[in-house]
């Protein structure tokens, strides 16, 4: 903990904004709240199945800016090759700084507005100090203090209002350097009536070890629409960390899916508060091997009447892995007439697999409706004899049971070259000997 402490001290002059009051101050508050609190550990009720100390005792770096400019190296094109997505426009950041190089902004349609938040910082700080800290939890934990001491870029997206983006916007956080801490902060308004496709991956070289401390802030104004895609393929050695807390307007429309395949332990949160008739959708899949931990925790807020969420999670877990599923809908007093539903199914491919899940429902209002369940247990017996009487040997029936539970998901993300990506990835993740790609 002393080392990030003093670690702050040598760059915080080389931080963007430094030399702006405001942002000196949120910097300064953000320190003293990762101070007092450290980074989350399990003694901590929110994080109780979840222990990052790992980080704590090994000392991540914010990689210098122009070291980040000039790692354009073959790990970083292989990744854009299979990452990128046709007919997008795009963000790259290389060890947390913006690569003019390799992002694709020239086509971008106007009046949107995507710029780097370092660059902001210098040149419109305004801009940046307008967005900053709005729709963070007043209770926020340590280690978003930490990514509002360290962050060093991140993207600002602002969709002026009844402006619809046709193409997608893809933002991908790369990671070359081992030992890198890669702390970004995005910040994203959506106007009235406004619609926006935002696809965001985190990747990095298999055999890294690194840290990603992400937070991103999203405003959706009233009846505008964000549909927000989370693919998250970090590297084997990596620790990762996302922050997503959103602020839904009357009648807006917020729809996430989180995809979480890599990591050597990763944590995603997703938090949203809805205004009157707002309506969230959030759909997520998780998958670990070996000695992964992947944790994902969400809470949805009614805070006014009308109000509809539903919440879809499922995690499959094989070998020593470990998943965590922490799902919170809080209906507030006011927010009469609310309709509310989560789900949480989890599939285990061997004896040493965990999963822990704690759905929660608090109802503080009288006239709802709202439901939850949870299912943990591994393939079913029947179902693989079924397809083995139809020819299929043991492996290929477990295998295409297990895509097929997977798979559900998938089906859901509504872009189709993301989908296809993301399929091609659940295939590569376990093996699956029963199954061609051109079958789908």
């Amino acid at each position: 903990m002393n080392a990030y402490l003093q670690l702050f001290d040598e760059i915080a002059p080389q931080l963007p904004g430094s030399h702006r009051p405001l942002m000196q101050f949120a910097r300064g508050a953000a320190l003293a709240r990762f101070s007092a609190e450290g980074f989350p550990s399990p003694r901590e009720e929110e994080w109780r199945y979840t222990n990052i100390s790992p980080i704590e005792k090994k000392l991540f770096k914010p990689a210098p800016a122009v070291a980040a400019a000039t790692e354009l190296n073959g790990a970083v094109d292989e990744l854009l090759e299979r990452f990128v997505l046709a007919d997008t426009d795009r963000v790259v950041l290389v060890n947390g700084h913006f690569s003019a190089a390799l992002s694709k902004l020239d086509d971008i349609p106007e009046p949107l507005f995507v710029e780097s938040v370092g660059h902001l910082l210098h040149t419109d700080p305004e801009r940046v100090e307008s967005l900053i800290n709005h729709n963070l939890d007043r209770d926020a934990h340590g280690l978003i203090g930490y990514n509002g001491a360290f962050f060093n870029d991140g993207v600002l997206i602002d969709v002026p209002a009844g402006h619809r983006v046709d193409r997608p916007l893809q933002i991908l956080h790369i990671a070359t350097r081992p030992d890198c801490a890669m702390v970004s902060r995005n910040l994203i308004r959506l106007g009235e009536n406004s619609h926006l496709q935002l696809v965001e991956c985190y990747l990095g070289p298999e055999g890294v070890g690194y840290l990603t401390a992400a937070v991103t802030e999203a405003a959706v104004g009233e009846q505008a629409r964000l549909d927000y895609y989370r693919i998250q393929q970090e590297s084997d050695k990596a620790y990762h960390f996302n922050g997503l807390y959103v602020r839904q307007d009357t009648g807006a429309r917020f729809n996430h899916h989180n995809i979480d395949f890599g990591g050597l332990l990763a944590r995603a949160e997703t938090h949203t508060e809805l205004g009157e008739d707002a309506e969230c959708k959030l759909t997520g899949l998780f998958l670990g091997r070996g000695r992964q931990h992947v944790d994902n925790h969400t809470l949805i807020q009614h805070r006014a009447p009308h109000g509809t969420s539903s919440e879809n999670y499922r995690g499959v877990l094989a070998d020593r892995a470990r998943g965590v599923f922490q799902g919170r809908i809080v209906v507030h007093p006011k927010a009469q007439k609310t309709q509310a539903d989560m789900s949480n199914r989890n599939l285990l491919l061997s004896d040493d697999a965990e999963v822990d899940t704690k759905p929660q429902l608090e109802i503080l209002a009288d006239d709802v409706k709202c439901s939850h369940g949870v299912t943990v247990g591994q393939l079913d017996a029947e179902s693989v004899f079924y397809l083995q009487s139809r020819g299929v040997d043991e492996e290929s029936a477990r295998n295409m049971l297990t895509f097929a539970f997977a798979n559900e998901m998938v089906e859901k993300i509504e872009l189709p070259g993301l989908k296809d990506l993301v399929q091609d990835q659940l295939l590569d993740r376990f093996p699956q000997s029963g199954i061609r790609r051109d079958w789908l």
